[in-house]
């Protein structure tokens, strides 16, 4: 499942924190670069890959604006201009963007001794927030056309994993994910529930992942 190579420690330091003891502020930098330039490329692709799944419904026609319930993004170009654009045309603009981002060794370096940049935790955070409006309008706009394709399982179980991983790290202002805290709140208690009575088994099946969906089906019906 998702980043299941990427092993860690349960405590997690951040870039901008200091080590306490024992090893360098350097080495400890790079191990957590490393963790989230891993993560970050993973879940990309498996966004990428989610959303291809449901694409040819997300039209300039029936996705007139990349909305997310009442909530309309814009996309902003490299001068800072405020671009106005459809579904497709933005989540487009995202992973393309993402796709340079993660290719480039300058920014996402994977040789041995190479030091991730300055910028790379902001970079993180910018691809973070970029993702999580495409999974956002993925359940806001198609997740008829997900359950259609007996995809939801897998959606809401990347859904679940992303949102951890992102809180863990602080890498998306919680007042850019609110729009969907009603549906984190249902879907992490169901995977943690899931988990303790060990039907959990990280491929998104079983009754857990069935409850899981049943109440994201309910939330997208009364939104």
């Amino acid at each position: 499942m998702v980043g299941d190579h990427c092993n860690h420690s349960s405590e997690r330091p951040v870039l901008s924190q200091t080590p306490k003891t024992g090893i360098s502020c350097k080495m400890v930098l790079q191990a957590v670069g490393k963790v989230l330039r891993c993560h970050s490329t993973t879940f990309f692709h498996h966004i990428n890959l989610q959303y291809s799944t449901i694409s040819e419904f997300c039209t300039g026609e029936s996705c007139q604006t990349m909305a997310v319930c009442n909530t309309q993004y814009y996309w902003y170009d490299e001068r800072g201009k405020k671009i106005k654009c459809t579904g497709p045309q933005y989540v487009d603009f995202v992973m393309s963007s993402v796709q340079k981002l993660v290719t480039d060794e300058d920014v996402f370096p994977t040789k041995y001794g190479k030091e991730f940049p300055n910028s790379f935790e902001s970079l993180v955070k910018k691809i973070c927030k970029y993702l999580f409006h495409v999974l956002a309008h993925i359940y806001s706009s198609h997740f008829k056309e997900t359950l259609a394709l007996e995809l939801h399982g897998h959606l809401n179980t990347l859904y679940v994993h992303f949102i951890l991983f992102i809180r863990e790290f602080n890498l998306v202002d919680p007042k850019e994910t609110t729009i969907m805290d009603d549906l984190t709140e249902i879907l992490c208690s169901s995977s943690g529930s899931s988990s303790s009575n060990g039907s959990g088994n990280g491929s998104g099946g079983g009754s857990g992942s069935s409850s899981s969906s049943a109440v994201a089906q309910n939330h997208v019906k009364e939104r």
